[in-house]
């Protein structure tokens, strides 16, 4: 038998003749109950916020994405495009032209990007899951597709015969126009819907067909600005990507999900690894506490020490006493905070207690790392208290006993 570990367990139980002592330990107790809690709330709802801002790109962003290495073009053929379809692993490509344009309607302007598309686009992009009202447009005609926020800020509505938005795109060249309206090609259409991403992407986005951007941009069939890929599921992005940068003769950037929203995942990582160390200075004031009381507990124990001593206890094994008791304390109060938290996040799930808007709860997600994390955390802390507070237990101080 561990002798000093089951005293350590009968000392965590029994109440000390000292109600002042009793006090000091519940309070400690309850600290680090609260901040473990805490802890694995604050990481929960970082993850869910995490996934709930990343749900959109995940909506959006095609698996993969060819870009131009240089320049804002890259060629492309029938070949190209067979042989990235026969790539293992490549569900389905579509082509895109991309540019800076200039919208105006009834007197309102706004600047925005133009995507052309072509007919293939939404077996890569489930334009159905961000459409906010009415149609996609139709293959060959004059028509787009506008941003929420693009939608409020020209007041434009869906299927407004009466004036169209007209689309404007610099002509490619140099010297100097003296006339502004040689400076600008035009293209009118007609708003088929409003589709509804986030308030960034539908500031942004304007959608049309393929054919419409090639006129408005001057660019020939075989110009595009990229090409985006859907992966089979199971496909390994990077796999994939290095297969594919094989069929291109000029360099061109391909990147995953992740790489087209690197400052995106940086920041909410950043801020969850901030919001973590703050937290855990939270937890790490909670168990001064806990060093407290196990140095009250010691104190009040003299009397039994000296017993121990004569039971033909070491100095070494003593001390154990009160590092195995802190221990306890600290896994047990932070076993009682873990599952506290997971009941309140379970809570928030099934009930939504705290809102975004009269429509949003607040996302959370909680995970097994996360619990892993808190009670690691928690228990690093605690063994580290644990053994400051045991030090007190010293030849010198069972000397004096």
């Amino acid at each position: 038998m561990n002798t000093p570990f089951y005293i350590a367990r009968r000392y965590l139980w029994s109440k000390s003749n000292n109600n002042a002592i009793n006090k000091i330990t519940r309070i400690a107790a309850v600290g680090v109950i609260v901040a473990t809690a805490a802890l694995y709330i604050v990481l929960s709802g970082f993850a869910g916020l995490r996934d709930f801002s990343l749900s959109f790109t995940n909506v959006f962003d095609a698996d993969l994405k060819v870009y131009p290495q240089s320049g804002k073009t890259i060629r492309t053929d029938a070949n190209l495009r067979q042989a990235i379809l026969t790539t293992d692993g490549v569900l389905a490509v579509t082509e895109i032209i991309e540019e800076r344009v200039y919208l105006n309607f009834k007197g309102k302007n706004h600047i925005a990007t133009i995507k052309g598309v072509d007919d293939r686009f939404e077996a890569v992009v489930p334009v159905d899951s961000i459409l906010f009202i009415n149609d996609w447009f139709r293959s060959g005609e004059n028509e787009a597709v506008i941003g929420l926020t693009t939608s409020v800020k020209l007041s434009l509505g869906t299927y407004d015969y009466s004036e169209l938005l007209e689309i404007y795109a610099p002509k490619p060249g140099t010297g100097q126009i003296l006339d502004p309206q040689q400076a600008f090609r035009k293209e009118r259409v007609v708003v088929t819907g409003v589709y509804n991403v986030n308030e960034d992407v539908d500031d942004t986005y304007i959608f049309a067909d393929i054919n419409l951007a090639r006129r408005l941009l001057d660019y020939d069939e075989n110009t595009i600005s990229g090409l985006e890929i859907k992966l089979n599921p199971g496909a390994d992005p990077e796999v994939v990507k290095t297969a594919l940068a094989q069929h291109f003769g000029n360099p061109v950037d391909i990147k995953t999900r992740l790489q087209q929203n690197d400052a995106l995942y940086k920041m909410l990582n950043t801020e969850n690894v901030a919001v973590y160390l703050i937290f855990t200075l939270v937890l790490i004031i909670a168990l001064f506490n806990v060093i407290g009381a196990i140095i009250m507990m010691i104190l009040d124990k003299k009397g039994n020490l000296k017993t121990l001593q004569n039971l033909g206890l070491m100095g070494s094994e003593i001390r154990k006493i009160f590092y195995y008791q802190g221990v306890l304390l600290t896994a047990v109060s932070g076993a009682i905070g873990l599952a506290l938290g997971f009941i309140i996040v379970w809570c928030q799930l099934q009930f939504g207690w705290v809102a975004i808007t009269a429509t949003l709860a607040y996302p959370v997600k909680p995970t097994l790392l996360n619990a892993v994390v808190v009670l690691a955390t928690m228990l690093i802390l605690g063994v580290i208290a644990a053994n400051i507070a045991s030090r007190n237990v010293n030849e010198k101080m069972l000397s004096r006993i």
